[in-house]
């Protein structure tokens, strides 16, 4: 008989598949700093948080592009951990400050952020939620930058629709999570999908290479993780069209 991991040992098996990888989701430097580029109206040394920061890819960014002191957020010691040595390993050690937290639940001063960053983290709120809990933690006129799941169309295939209904049934249309951020109290200033190509090259394909290091060894748990990341890479190649990550650049009201 085979019995199935819990889901904390499912869970523990996914962190270890990450261990080491620079992003916990699809991303690319220079598609960010395109959008820092063109903020408006941002004080001279802004105050700024990354929430659900993983492994730190986003948070060591905004510390090199602004030079100030960026706060960032994640539940998972392990990895706010490999935040804290790339922070020392390229001198950002000051300006960057790892907190162990939940990103639902900060009981932060209402108003006390300039630079809301997010990226890939909303969904564990729902982008509703989070949008709704984030917008206290802004000064009016600040601006938050959220990285979403989002569908392309109002059409996906079958195939891709039955996937991210057990994966993540609240995920919207950009034309329905801007909507959101409207209610939530935000005025939208830009959408901006995530290429394809960044999936590949700085996500998928440094995952697919940590499958390959650790299929020999792999744990029940292990294995299981395995096969969700597999059927999440083929739905994507299938189906890359349908979905993928947009960038919601919105500002306080």
């Amino acid at each position: 008989m085979t019995v199935e991991p819990s889901e904390d040992e499912l869970l523990a098996a996914l962190i270890e598949l990450h261990r080491g990888l620079e992003r916990m989701g699809p991303g690319d430097p220079a598609f960010s700093r395109e959008i820092l580029a063109g903020l408006p109206g941002l004080p001279e040394a802004p105050r700024i948080a990354d929430l659900g920061c993983g492994a730190g890819a986003g948070a060591l960014l905004l510390a090199e592009t602004f030079r100030v002191p960026v706060v960032a957020v994640d539940l998972l010691r392990s990895f706010l951990d490999q935040l804290e040595i790339r922070a020392r390993e390229r001198g950002l050690e000051s300006l960057v400050r790892a907190v162990e937290g939940d990103i639902g639940a900060l009981d932060w001063p209402a108003g006390s952020l300039d630079l809301l960053w997010s990226e890939g983290a909303a969904y564990h709120l729902t982008f509703a939620g989070a949008v709704q809990r984030w917008r206290p933690l802004l000064a009016a006129g600040g601006l938050a930058v959220i990285s979403e799941a989002s569908w392309f169309t109002e059409t996906p295939a079958a195939a891709a629709r039955a996937f991210w209904a057990a994966a993540y049934p609240a995920m919207g249309t950009e034309a329905t999570n801007a909507e959101r951020a409207r209610e939530a109290g935000f005025e939208v200033l830009g959408v901006h999908r995530l290429p394809a190509r960044a999936w590949w090259d700085n996500y998928y394909g440094p995952r697919l290479r940590r499958v390959e290091e650790v299929r020999g060894s792999a744990s029940a748990a292990m294995r299981a993780a395995i096969r969700e990341t597999e059927a999440e890479v083929a739905m994507f190649r299938a189906h890359a069209e349908d979905y993928g990550y947009a960038f919601y650049v919105l500002r306080a009201g």
